[in-house]
């Protein structure tokens, strides 16, 4: 079976940014997600459109296939007051947005009363190195294509 839309895709990856390991499934566990969704980056999406259970590539995504150009005005400087606790240098913190959102963002620097942060998500502006073997290819579930995401074992079992 070809992944197109609307099935339910398994793949093992392992993705390098300038060489460097940064991000890859775990041994027996593949990431699985609904094709055609924007469950994943779009880049990687319309590289696996068409594979089968089997197939291994590599793929070069793109800033902007990925995660997106880096945008300096999503360097922000907020108030020390703002946090709870002790802040750390280079983790991640979330914030509610107006709408109820929320928005992770990573601590730059802190300075005295100040806390610089960014926006970005950590892998905008990056040329994104994938290397993938697809493992598995279904049709997707009436409640899969209503929920809009692949469901794996015991994903809903608390509803």
């Amino acid at each position: 079976m070809n992944i197109t839309q609307d099935k339910v895709v398994e793949i093992d990856y392992v993705l390098k940014v300038e060489g460097e390991v940064v991000d890859a499934s775990e041994q027996g566990e593949p990431l699985t997600y609904l094709h055609g969704h924007n469950n994943i980056i779009p880049g990687l999406e319309r590289a696996l459109e068409g594979k089968r259970s089997g197939d291994s590539l590599h793929v070069t995504v793109q800033p902007e296939d990925g995660y997106g150009a880096r945008d300096e005005d999503n360097v922000e400087v907020l108030d020390r007051e703002d946090f709870d606790d002790d802040i750390e240098v280079d983790a991640t913190y979330y914030a509610q947005a107006e709408d109820g959102s929320v928005l992770p963002f990573t601590v730059l620097s802190v300075d005295g009363d100040t806390v610089r942060v960014d926006f970005n998500a950590p892998l905008a502006g990056k040329v994104l190195d994938f290397d993938v073997t697809v493992r598995a290819v279904r049709d997707a579930t009436a409640e899969e294509l209503e929920h809009g995401h692949a469901h794996t074992p015991g994903m809903h079992d608390e509803e």
